[in-house]
């Protein structure tokens, strides 16, 4: 067991296990699923039920109620799945301290985080059982394409928002199926898309914008401009539409739209063909700023001209945001890239600037990293 790195639940966590679909028991910190032993019980599944949830360390030593074998014990160890934590972590990753019983959780699992069962970058690349993952979880199956999974699921927002923020990853970093039909293609976009798609059409755009100008200063101070309002847009578009989790619908459409948006970035954050954004997604996404842009500045060769420096911003971002993932940086990107994995890895709900921290800064969500990669 201690090759395997497990989740840590809260109480209240564990406690949420109590059904014939999903039944977890502790002992001490150790936390079991014995959802496949309740019809196997000798006592019956509803006497394991009534103990779901909770401890049952003193019931299992109670021999004038139910004596167990050791063969009832050996059932356990197949079944460890989990980590109690008795301190619920804090945002910034102050890690747990301590643990009650025999098995004391930091020698398996060391500084893990709760919500996203990581300890370190290095975690996001280890490859997931997927046997095991669908049995703790009774998430998603990897083996089968994942849309219809979330579709049909009836997830609440609530189970589906914890797990899908649970990194996995897939049979070394390849891209688990989505569609698993023809469709599939569609979903999956190489890095190198984005600069030959956009790059052309920032510079003919630039060149047009160019005709209203009176002097280069002038366009490029406008282009520029553009390229600062971007870096707004990405902290905003990252913060309040890809995280809106708080305001998500609990509602099969709501969660599907957040998966294929970016819920399937978090839950396969390592999955390279599906970090950067489709051209048909981001047409979508960016012609309400493309009316937007001309309505603030009327003048269509201004407008045009922030435009093309916001379209740019976007490049730099996706590039930016793939060589995070994938790629050994300059001595002055490994900040960055441990900044955004740390998103992942230790807290999704701050951190949300890709190319930069600047306006994490601003807002208050800059997320601190005091825990040492291994």
């Amino acid at each position: 067991m201690p090759s395997r790195t497990l989740p840590t639940l809260t109480r209240e966590e564990i406690e949420s296990h109590k059904s014939t679909k999903s039944c977890y028991v502790t002992i001490g910190t150790n936390v079991y699923d014995v959802t496949d032993f309740l019809d196997s019980h000798p006592g019956g599944a509803d006497l394991i039920l009534d103990y779901g949830g909770k401890d049952i360390a003193d019931i299992l030593k109670d021999e004038d109620s139910h004596a167990h074998s050791e063969a009832a014990y050996e059932v356990l160890d197949d079944s460890l799945v989990a980590f109690l934590v008795t301190e619920k972590l804090a945002p910034n990753g102050q890690a747990q301290g301590k643990n009650d019983g025999t098995q004391i959780n930091r020698e398996v699992t060391p500084l893990v985080h709760p919500r996203t069962g990581m300890t370190c970058e290095e975690d996001l690349s280890k490859d997931t059982d997927l046997a095991q993952d669908y049995k703790t979880h009774k998430f998603l199956d990897l083996n089968r394409p994942l849309l219809m999974q979330v579709w049909f699921g009836g997830f609440s927002k609530e189970f589906y928002l914890d797990q899908v923020h649970r990194p996995r990853h897939y049979k070394g970093g390849a891209s688990a199926p989505i569609f698993g039909n023809f469709l599939e293609p569609l979903s999956l976009t190489p890095w190198y898309v984005v600069p030959m798609v956009w790059l052309p059409a920032v510079a003919y755009g630039t060149y047009l914008a160019a005709e209203g100008f009176n002097s280069y200063a002038a366009l490029a101070v406008s282009w520029l401009f553009g390229l600062f309002l971007w870096t707004l847009v990405e902290y905003i578009l990252h913060r309040f539409l890809f995280h809106l989790d708080q305001y998500l619908p609990d509602n099969r459409v709501g969660i599907t739209l957040h998966f294929l948006l970016h819920g399937v970035h978090h839950y396969l954050p390592m999955d390279k063909y599906r970090l950067v954004m489709p051209p048909t997604l981001f047409v979508v996404l960016a012609t309400p700023f493309w009316k937007l842009a001309h309505t603030i500045f009327p003048d269509w060769h201004l407008g045009t001209a922030v435009f093309c420096g916001g379209i740019f911003g976007y490049v730099m971002y996706d590039m930016t945001h793939y060589f995070l993932h994938h790629q050994n940086l300059p001595l002055w990107y490994k900040g960055l890239k441990k900044y955004h994995l740390a998103h992942h890895f230790l807290d999704y709900e701050l951190g949300f600037g890709v190319t930069s921290a600047f306006w994490d800064r601003i807002f208050n969500t800059e997320l601190k990293t005091p825990l040492k990669t291994k």
